[in-house]
């Protein structure tokens, strides 16, 4: 009950930030389709304790910003590789995936795809595929970077080496 309350204020936020428009109908339609979102959650069961909104509290909003920068730093190295081609190495890189929840594996798969230069092939229960555009991009994977910054994300203690 308490995971459904969250996704229901996160969905009212979200919709009011994204909307920006107040008068009485359009307030209405947007009840109803939190509504309508949070009945087909429940019905799906896809609202419980892992998926809920402020699983990760704090820490998410400083990983969006990290991921932000990550972004654009990931950006400017592929438009580096853009006018030195001889550079590009492709290759495919499998790392281990030390995460206790779904939801953290999916955030890792995602956020490796989000970087340019990189692309999440398959991620199963315990390893992660991607395709690397260079031996740059793939070090994020391999020097488990990324998976140190998830599993902080995670709340989890970074796995013995």
């Amino acid at each position: 009950m308490r995971e459904a309350f969250f996704l229901t204020c996160w969905l009212v936020l979200l919709w009011l930030a994204i909307s920006g428009v107040y008068k009485p109908v359009i307030l209405l339609l947007g009840i109803a389709s939190v509504m309508l979102v949070l009945w087909l959650s429940l019905r799906m069961k896809v609202v419980g304790e892992e998926h809920a909104p402020a699983i990760f509290g704090w820490r998410l909003p400083v990983f969006w910003v990290w991921t932000l920068v990550e972004i654009v730093r990931s950006n400017l190295h592929v438009a580096r590789l853009t006018f030195s081609p001889e550079k590009i190495s492709p290759r495919i890189v499998t790392t281990d995936v030390p995460f206790r929840t779904s939801v953290a594996k999916v955030v890792y798969g995602n956020t490796c795809t989000l970087t340019p230069g990189t692309v999440t092939l398959m991620l199963t229960r315990d390893k992660l595929v991607a395709h690397a555009l260079d031996q740059t991009s793939s070090e994020t994977l391999t020097s488990g970077r990324l998976a140190r910054k998830v599993l902080w994300l995670e709340g989890s203690p970074e796995p013995e080496k």
